[in-house]
């Protein structure tokens, strides 16, 4: 059995082949056979991992290998179709002298920063009309990214509003000298006192989780840190990674503590790779100061932390499609049970949290779950960070006490005229203006962090047509419902966009969605039918407006067909309530 002593970070399977594609601009038939036989690992596993993530790819890229975000926020493909015709290059592909190629990809996190991409891998934001010809000048002249304007790969926070978690001070290791005396049940009581649940989207008790992997049989514990932050318009982890990364680390190395755990993992997602050195150096000071490694602080106990990068692959945002990626294999979701509490990295105990989880235990083992409790509602205690982004005056990161209404975070972030909102990323819920009396809390209106803003200015039925895309482009394909399904849906909402679709399209994609949303493996396909469900809900005329008005057979009338969506919707919700 493997262990996280024989995992080196520099030969992870992922960082190998990020480096050859780096190198040689693919990974070749050759280079599988040759980074195999390096790291004693089967060809076939290889070659899937290669296959499985969109970054990895197997004939030539450009040396400027650039990918525009298809976001919603920070996307706009009249920008990259500017740039195929500046440089003669069609999207998707590599020019024929190898210099450019330019394609798009799913939202990058920075939805606060208008139209971003990555060039190389590397961010670049705010990009305009003006930006995209000086880019394509610097890659005609075939001009170093280390020459471009730097004022370009600025990743600014826009912190709008503080909370609990972003207005205090944290000193390095306070929160760790705070557990002197106490043992791993005195703090799991005080984070459960705390009433903290899991940020990620889930909101799962935390104290529960690590009570469960404290107390399952096993030779080895490990913490996983998710910082594979892929929702659409999402961007919260960004900024704590970026600017609280000690409290992040902090608060895994307490999870280790309790659990027993000697290494935890942070996985961070590929587009967040420019993050790396200044995370590696907050790692190597920890450990100069004591935080990390052998006898922590005189506290009698082992800890270290690596950091695993993806490579573009949604699905792993889900914590066991996350623990087979750290695994070197391809991001495919496990059939649970078992969970990770009892069976996770290579089948030992693994508590997997989410970055704003683990900032918040850390804060709550520093000043008490008294603290923590006092902000919030009685079932959602404490903070939320949110990130939002779309048609306002002030994008950016907004913390609430749990509770907070829709309208007035509108207020706060200038938004006007506002049709809807998409609360939690496309994986979540469009919420009509009518309904913008519902607050944010578990009990209510649950969410990862994402709070996307759609004015009336914005096509709506296309914003839904991008979130089938989406879905359709990030299924790992593991399971038929999804795999099928999500490409169904996504077939459906083209014709309908198009001004092609009748009413029998609407009802077979009702049909479809209650299918995929009942029957898919994982999360993924649980919730991708979520936007068009919602959009036939609350939004019919939108889908009316857009049909063929031909005369059809009575079977497919567009009223029946509509209100068979709200009722299947309704019952679902329902479920979901039970």
């Amino acid at each position: 059995m493997t262990s996280s002593y024989q995992l080196n970070q520099t030969d992870h399977l992922l960082h190998v082949l990020f480096n050859e594609q780096q190198k040689s601009l693919h990974i070749s038939n050759a280079a599988i056979t040759s980074i195999a036989a390096q790291l004693n690992l089967p060809r076939a596993q290889v070659e899937s991992v290669v296959d499985f993530y969109s970054f990895f790819h197997r004939t030539p890229r450009g040396r400027f290998d650039i990918l525009f975000s298809n976001c919603t926020s920070c996307g706009d493909l009249k920008l990259m179709q500017q740039l195929c015709e500046r440089l003669q290059v069609k999207p998707d592909n590599t020019r024929a002298d190898g210099l450019v190629s330019i394609g798009q990809t799913s939202c990058i996190g920075m939805c606060d920063h208008g139209v971003s991409l990555l060039v190389n891998g590397i961010t670049l934001t705010s990009i305009s009309a003006q930006q995209i010809d000086h880019m394509a000048e610097l890659i005609e002249a075939e001009t170093a990214l280390a020459q471009w304007p730097a004022s370009w790969f600025k990743v600014g926070n826009n912190i709008r509003k503080e909370g609990l978690l972003l207005a205090s001070s944290f000193e390095p290791g306070g929160a760790l000298k705070a557990m002197a005396g106490r043992d791993g049940a005195a703090i799991i009581d005080e984070i459960t006192a705390a009433g903290l649940k899991g940020r990620g989207g889930a909101g799962f008790a935390t104290g529960m989780k690590w009570k469960f992997c404290r107390e399952a049989q096993g030779d080895t514990r490990y913490v996983v840190c998710n910082a594979d932050e892929g929702e659409p318009g999402t961007f919260k982890d960004r900024i704590l990674l970026n600017s609280h990364a000690d409290t992040v680390f902090e608060g895994m190395t307490i999870c280790g503590s309790v659990i027993g755990a000697k290494q935890g993992y942070l996985y961070l997602r590929g587009e967040y790779r420019y993050m790396l050195a200044a995370l590696e150096n907050t790692l190597q000071q920890r450990r100069e100061k004591g935080l990390l490694g052998s006898n922590i602080l005189g506290l009698g106990f082992d800890f270290d932390i690596h950091i695993v990068i993806g490579a573009g692959a949604y699905i792993c945002g889900e914590e066991s499609a996350l623990i087979e990626s750290i695994e070197e294999k391809p991001g495919i979701p496990r059939i649970r049970p078992p969970f990770p509490v009892t069976q996770g990295l290579w089948g030992q105990p693994t508590v997997v949290n989410n970055v704003e989880t683990l900032v918040a235990a850390a804060r709550i083992v520093l000043h008490g779950h008294h603290w923590f409790v006092s902000s919030g509602t009685w079932q959602s205690r404490g903070s939320k960070l949110l990130s939002v982004s779309g048609d306002c005056a002030r994008p950016g990161i907004y913390e609430y006490g749990f509770g907070i209404t829709i309208n007035e975070i509108l207020n706060d972030a200038g938004a006007e005229h506002v049709q809807a909102v998409q609360i939690g990323g496309p994986a979540g819920r469009l919420i009509p203006a009518d309904h913008f009396e519902h607050r944010i809390a578990f009990e209510d209106l649950a969410t990862g962090g994402s709070f996307m803003i759609f004015d009336h200015s914005r096509d709506l039925l296309e914003v839904i047509h991008n979130f089938a895309r989406f879905f359709a482009h990030e299924s790992c394909g593991f399971c038929t419902p999804c795999r099928v399904g999500t490409t169904l849906l996504k077939n459906g909402m083209d014709k309908i966009c198009s001004g092609h679709g009748t009413a029998h399209d609407v009802d077979e994609m009702n049909r479809t969605a209650a299918l995929v949303s009942r029957r898919s493996h994982c999360g993924l396909g649980m919730t991708a039918p979520n936007p068009i469900r919602d959009g036939v809900k609350y939004f019919p005329e939108l889908f009316e407006a857009r049909l063929l008005h031909q005369e059809m057979e009575p079977e497919f009338n567009l009223d029946a067909s509509l209100e068979e969506a709200r009722n299947l919707t309704h019952r679902d919700d329902e479920e979901a309530h039970l």
